[in-house]
């Protein structure tokens, strides 16, 4: 049996996916075309801000709260027709769960480099 590393994952996932530079982010959350999700867990929140404008679905739940045929979906808390932009603390989780998006049929999905990380070094407000 040979294992996958999680660093070949996201590095696969990083040829699949769409990223995008946080000053990017920041223009298409300015201009209400996407969602901007941050998928950190509620105690990264908590130790290192939340980004304003954005919205909360920790990794485990994401695929649960996007799918409408899950008890779990959030009807109404996202733009569905709007561009899904991901972030995590670097930038791995993300690229994995931008992939995640993609192969469940979402389109117009992307994350950000850096993360978080690169997130508070721009101009998005943390909060």
């Amino acid at each position: 049996m040979t294992i996958k590393s999680s660093q070949t994952l996201v590095s696969e996932a990083l040829k699949e996916i769409k990223t995008i530079t946080p000053a990017e982010a920041l223009k298409l959350s300015n201009e209400g075309k996407c969602n901007l999700i941050d998928i950190r867990e509620k105690g990264e929140l908590d130790k290192m801000g939340r980004v304003e404008n954005s919205n909360h679905i920790p990794r485990g739940m994401l695929e649960f709260w996007l799918d409408p045929n899950s008890a779990y979906f959030k009807d109404g808390k996202l733009d569905m027709n709007k561009e899904m932009v991901l972030f995590c603390a670097g930038g791995l989780r993300s690229a994995l769960a931008a992939k995640s998006l993609k192969e469940m049929g979402f389109e117009k999905v992307s994350h950000i480099d850096g993360g978080f990380a690169a997130i508070s070094q721009s101009d998005f407000e943390i909060v």
